[in-house]
């Protein structure tokens, strides 16, 4: 078979076929185009969940009457002209192919009026076929109608799902874009009826962070209520947005929203970041939420990866990683126990935490905890175990600072249910604390503690071991000796397809060390870094503290239980255990009012 040209119109469908999946592919390419033409209001129209009628409506720059048939053509853009625009793209679309791929695949027009224009324009098309430019009265901006998607592709049509379905994605797509921009005013019908209406706010609030009500608005008063803000900077990138608690968890990764630049994306660099930094604190198969903003130098990051820009790739990968795990690590630390009353005020700053509470004299006496006594009451509950001597007693902490109320967080113990939770009274009601799960996260985190503090002690073999490896493996394990040096391992390349194993960290020294070094050159090589080590040690000490915490239907007096309240006050993390449960509750006295109809 001859090579030949393909037609234009078959052009457009192929590109069609990579740009547009769906309706709400349609929405979102239109859409963000009127984003980039400066529109601050932007009605979107649909009928049968936009297959048989989608009208975006902007009140964006619009476009001369001259420029209209340009403005369909393929690679046709305004918003880059040379290499130099490409490596620094700040534009949602560029690459000039969304307009004509739509209208290739659909009955078509564009109508438009610039700001300084006298009257507007129109230009129809009909399945890849190009009429006239026609005058056409509109205000300033512009509006784009797409009929009857894929009806001149009967195979592409046949894959879209129900009205309800392609609906769902144009509304999940909105939300998405509502939460990065809150200055613009969206408005929604359905089959002739509004169906949503997102206020814009007038400017972008923070430097760029939505304000609470759009966060209430897009993802529900649960969320708003457990998320916690997050606003870090460092290594020429800044991370801010909302995470939430770990105790607000998520069957399915439905409510994770990542804007790189403004662009929402998905990256499995930074989605292995997060989960990693979400790992200490989540329930085992559960999903964290959050909305999270990343912004660095456009140079450093390629958006023109994929064809419909739902991914990117950053040129220094390793760090964007880092930076990321490490803003949320430390976010994630500052969970104490009763700590955040008001989560959407709240901070990464430590700073910023809930005020921590010592008790005076006369409140010591009244709860049974004379100032002489706390020391023994901190050692009856805390002795180290693992590495340290089990008589040795762990220091005890520095007692919380004082709170203006003069109560802590946590209250003041008042009783012991069926040996299994603490009972205490706090400024707002009833506190409800698993005895043995917060125990469990203080020894925990006191065990990290300790071995981070002496460092990552390693232990020779007495007979190197040899691994066989692939040769990717092999290549990876010559280019992080040092990185892997840093984790306890001493390894040299051995041959093309074998590693020599000469030392391993010492506290995993008696596990599956072979296997713990493959799934970390593994790491290396997908996101380079890892913390597989950690992990793991993590595990043993999650173990180590488990066995050594107070077991339930073990009595303990009101100091003891004032003393662990205390603990959980000043402990990081402590508002979940080892496995992501939670450790405490706290019941209102508004709501406890309810229970017994009080008031009414």
């Amino acid at each position: 078979m001859s090579i030949r040209q393909l037609p234009d119109t078959l052009i457009n469908q192929i590109a069609a076929g990579e740009v547009v999946e769906r309706p709400a592919s349609v929405v979102k390419e239109l859409v963000e185009n009127a984003l980039d033409a400066g529109a601050t209001r932007i009605d979107i129209d649909l009928e049968e969940g936009g297959v048989r009628l989608i009208r975006i409506r902007d009140d964006g720059g619009g476009i001369a009457a001259e420029e209209l048939p340009l403005a369909v053509s393929r690679h046709a853009t305004s918003k880059i002209a040379s290499i130099d625009d490409l490596e620094s793209v700040a534009t949602l679309g560029f690459r000039g192919e969304a307009l004509p791929s739509v209208a290739s695949v659909s009955r078509f027009r564009l109508a438009s009026r610039r700001h300084d224009g006298g009257h507007g324009a129109e230009l129809r098309i009909d399945g890849g076929k190009v009429g006239e430019v026609a005058p056409h009265a509109h205000p300033p901006g512009t509006t784009v109608e797409v009929r009857d998607l894929f009806f001149n592709v009967p195979a592409r049509r046949k894959f879209l799902r129900a009205e309800r379905t392609e609906l769902s994605h144009i509304e999940e797509w909105l939300r998405t874009l509502a939460l990065a921009r809150p200055d613009v005013e969206l408005r929604v019908s359905h089959n002739g009826k509004p169906t949503r209406r997102w206020k814009g706010e007038g400017g972008l609030r923070d430097g760029g962070l939505l304000s609470d009500l759009r966060l209430h608005e897009a993802l529900g008063e649960e969320f708003a209520r457990n998320a916690l803000r997050v606003e870090h900077a460092g290594a020429g990138m800044r991370l801010h947005g909302w995470i939430a608690q770990p105790a607000y968890n998520r069957a399915s990764a439905d409510q994770q929203y990542l804007y790189v630049n403004g662009r929402s994306v998905r990256d499995r660099n930074v989605a292995h970041a997060i989960r990693q930094a979400y790992s200490d604190v989540l329930f085992h198969g559960r999903h964290p939420a959050f909305v999270l903003f990343l912004e660095l130098d456009p140079r450093g990051v390629d958006v023109n990866v994929h064809p419909a820009k739902h991914e990117v790739r950053f040129r220094e990968s390793r760090l964007v990683h880092d930076f990321v795990y490490r803003s949320l690590h430390a976010a994630l630390a500052e969970t104490r126990a009763g700590s955040v009353d008001a989560p959407l005020s709240a901070s990464t700053s430590p700073a910023s935490n809930a005020s921590h509470w010592s008790p005076s004299l006369p409140q010591q006496q009244a709860i049974g905890l004379r100032v002489a006594d706390a020391p023994a009451a901190y050692a009856a509950l805390y002795a180290t175990r693992g590495d340290a001597p089990a008589s040795t007693p762990m220091a005890a902490p520095a007692m919380p600072e004082a709170a203006a109320t003069g109560m802590p967080p946590l209250g003041f113990a008042i009783a012991q249910l069926h040996g299994i939770y603490i009972l205490a009274e706090n400024a707002d009601g009833l506190i409800v604390v698993d005895m043995h799960a917060a125990h469990e996260r203080i020894g925990y985190e006191k065990l990290k503690a300790a071995h981070d503090g002496s460092g990552l002690r390693t232990q020779p073999l007495l007979v190197p071991a040899g691994m066989a490896v692939s040769e990717r493996e092999a290549d990876v394990a010559e280019r992080e000796a040092a990185t892997l040096a840093q984790l306890g391992f001493d390894v040299q390349r051995s041959g093309p397809q074998s590693l020599l194993l000469r030392s391993v960290p010492a506290l995993l020294a008696h596990g599956d060390v072979e296997a713990l070094l493959r799934d970390v050159l593994t790491d290396l090589r997908e996101h380079g870094s890892t913390r597989r080590v950690a992990e793991t040690r993590d595990e043993l000490l999650a173990t180590m503290a488990c066995h050594g915490a107070v077991r339930a239907h073990r009595r303990l007096s009101i100091p003891e239980m004032n003393a662990l309240l205390r603990e959980m006050e000043a402990t990081e993390r402590s508002g979940q255990c080892n496995h992501g449960r939670p450790t405490w509750t706290r019941f209102s006295l508004a709501e406890m009012d309810r229970w017994f109809l009080r008031g009414r």
